[in-house]
């Protein structure tokens, strides 16, 4: 075999695994359109700001939740409370998921403005009428009919100015995530005024982040077909905004998505900044005419959800949201990261593990690649069959490299074989590899997934180490040296493997073919566990394949 070849492509694949981060992370782009829509949005100075000055003093959550009345909310999945200062959606948990896998404590999302993580959704109405009292962050609405907003039961806000202008605010909440505010503006005056409606996300500070460039987490929104992502750092340097015609905004975790769509068939402009707290708000461009003597109505939803594929390419569906699905990040691997996991959620309704679905989609992509690895293996053994013919030619010719490469050459084209099959199965891998690992990191149904024995989350490394003979021996190991029994067993099966194909006939090439299984071991020993048991299983299915292949190639080389 070349080992040229070879090298060079376990340099490849050693270099995709570890540097993958930074060849596949989106670039930011800045088009003509953008430039457009710059300059329609810097001569738009009708549309009223959304700051408002804001003064609080920093509490603990109890007593910001005390600090005003509030309205509770709950349904099968989330439980949480409005508060009727500001009418701000400011208090939200998750109720099926915990912090910790052994843990009690449930995930809690959004918090009241005045505490250290505060994280809260207001809406309404602004107007460029200086002389009209809207609502702010400090007035305190009413409560009509319902006390608690379930499922079934929307609640009623209202709040009259000085005016005699009346500000409504209808929410419901359905079985999941969504919550529907229906605003109205009820005039009873002579007077004639313009408002325009406006959705705001405030977060207070960045929250702890994974901070890994294949995951994106902070601003995000798809603003008229375009996938729009700032990072926390970026908001804070520079201010985005963008004038769009559909689509949505929001606040995106690993895990989590708080999340804003403007009412239909309207223009909107959406900014992302950063002024003592991070902001994610739209506004309408153009505004709704209150006439004397009447009203006008306008209708949002807010998601704020866990990203469970389907619920949110259900709500993506119902509500007819613009590529609301890549609020989960499926990367730049889309096209093969989301039909594989729809694979693995097959299998696992069958089977009742994720990690037996793994498995089970390991065997069917060996499956599909069946007939590319008969090929590369038979390949192979060819190869390997000619390996002392290729020793006697390197040594016949080890003072003229010319004239190696033309007898090597010649005794390729005269036996058939291909020294670069052999990397074929590698380059395969490293794509269906990647969108696994994409599926396992950022999927909120592998969290807290277990396998069998001493993998309680597939999600997350491997906990044992064979420093401590898999926990055998009564001490911790740093977090350095925790290479467990799956990273192990992975590194065996590699070392196995590669005694199946052709050795090289150069010392110090077989020494560093000899280290890589070790190598790769250590790379791979902090992935999630569910990772490794693919590629564990992936190479002893490659290792049944290529035997089978290699005694059938050998029996009819001797017939």
């Amino acid at each position: 075999m070349d080992t040229k070849n070879t090298i060079a492509a376990i340099a490849l694949s050693s270099a995709v695994i570890v540097l993958y981060s930074l060849f596949f992370v989106p670039e930011k782009t800045t088009t003509n359109q953008n430039l457009v829509e710059k300059e329609k949005i810097d001569q738009n100075n009708d549309t009223p700001s959304l700051d408002q000055k804001e003064t609080f003093i920093e509490i603990s959550r109890k007593d910001a939740l005390i600090e005003s009345e509030r309205i509770e909310f709950e349904n099968t999945n989330v439980i949480g409370s409005i508060s009727l200062k500001g009418a701000t959606i400011d208090d939200l948990t998750f109720k099926n998921y915990n912090v910790e896998l052994e843990g009690d404590e449930k995930i809690t999302l959004l918090g009241p403005r005045n505490i250290k993580e505060g994280y809260l959704i207001e809406s309404g109405f602004v107007t460029s009428d200086k002389n009209i009292d809207i609502p702010t962050s400090e007035t305190i609405w009413s409560v009509r009919g319902n006390k608690k907003l379930t499922e079934n039961s929307p609640i009623r806000l209202t709040w009259t100015n000085d005016q005699g202008i009346t500000f409504e605010k209808e929410i419901s909440l359905d079985d999941k995530y969504l919550f529907s505010i229906k605003q109205r503006v009820i005039n009873k005056t002579n007077g004639k005024y313009d408002f325009y409606s406006y959705g705001q996300i405030i977060r207070n500070e960045i929250p702890d982040i994974i901070d890994f460039l294949i995951l994106h987490e902070g601003l995000i929104a798809t603003l008229d077909d375009e996938l729009i992502e700032e990072d926390y750092d970026d908001i804070q340097e520079k201010k985005f905004t963008r004038i769009a015609q559909k689509g949505w905004l929001g606040i995106s975790d690993k895990y989590w998505i708080t999340s804003l769509i403007p009412p239909k068939n309207k223009e909107f402009k959406t900014t992302f900044d950063y002024k003592d707290k991070f902001r994610a708000n739209f506004i309408a461009t153009e505004p709704l005419e209150l006439n004397p003597n009447s009203s006008i109505e306008e209708n949002l939803q807010i998601i704020v959800a866990a990203k469970r594929v389907d619920v949110i390419d259900g709500y993506a569906k119902s509500l007819a949201i613009d590529k609301f699905d890549l609020v989960i990040d499926w990367g730049f691997l889309y096209f093969i990261t989301k039909p594989l996991f729809f694979g693995i959620d097959y299998f696992f309704k069958l089977l009742g593990n994720y990690g037996l679905a793994i498995i089970a989609i390991t065997i069917c992509i060996r499956l599909v690649f069946f007939p590319l690895a008969n090929f590369s293996f038979r390949s192979m053994a060819k190869m390997k069959a000619l390996t002392p013919e290729m020793a006697r030619l390197k040594e016949l010719h080890k003072n003229d490299k010319i004239k190696l490469q033309q007898e090597m050459m010649a005794l390729y084209k005269k036996e058939k074989v291909n020294p670069m099959s052999g990397c074929l199965p590698i380059l395969v891998q490293i794509p269906v590899f990647f969108a696994l690992y994409k599926v396992l990191f950022v999927t909120i149904e592998m969290r807290h997934m277990p396998f069998y024995g001493w993998i309680h989350d597939l999600s997350e490394r491997d906990p044992t180490s064979i420093f401590n003979l898999f926990g055998l021996l009564p001490y911790d190991v740093p977090s350095f040296l925790m290479i467990g029994a799956w990273p192990v067993a992975m590194g065996v099966s590699m070392w196995v493997q590669q005694k199946l194909n052709p050795a090289p006939t150069d010392p110090m090439q077989a020494k560093i073919f000899m280290f890589f299984p070790l190598f790769l071991t250590v790379i791979l020993a902090p992935f999630p566990s569910g990772l490794v048991i693919y590629w564990t299983v992936n190479n002893i299915l490659t290792m049944a394949q290529q035997v089978f292949i290699m005694k059938r190639t050998t029996v009819k080389t001797v017939t």
